[in-house]
């Protein structure tokens, strides 16, 4: 089981990102690490630190169920998409394991597919 996130195009030869949910979970802790904070702090994650406390592009992408399906607006992507390739730039120039390579790897294909989404002004499905 795991989750997919795509163009909401109806175009299934678009690209899409898929990955386990623990693999998902694990990519949105190091974005929020990159964006300077611990995931675990904010409420739905275990902890009391409100969304509304922080200022960053990624909320919508990271205040989000696992399994609860859902979509991000095609100006949610656009808001979303600088701040991940910047955040990819950055973790290119890290040296890490293969854990760093694979959220790599799932941020590269993100920003691809967020990118179709704002180009074809569709929303990005969860599933």
């Amino acid at each position: 089981m795991g989750l997919i996130l795509f163009p909401g195009d109806g175009d299934t030869s678009s690209p899409d990102v898929a990955c386990s949910y623990s693999s998902f979970a694990a990519f949105r802790r190091r974005l929020a690490q990159a964006e300077g904070f611990t995931l675990s702090e904010m409420w739905g994650f275990g902890g009391e630190r409100a969304w509304r406390d922080l200022s960053t592009t990624l909320a919508p992408l990271l205040n989000r169920p696992d399994d609860g399906g859902g979509e991000l607006s095609p100006a949610e992507c656009a808001s979303i998409l600088p701040r991940l390739e910047a955040i990819t730039e950055q973790w290119e120039d890290e040296t890490g394991d293969s854990l760093l390579q694979q959220h790599l790897d799932d941020a590269r294909q993100l920003a691809v597919v967020l990118r179709l989404c704002v180009e074809r002004d569709v929303d990005l499905l969860f599933l």
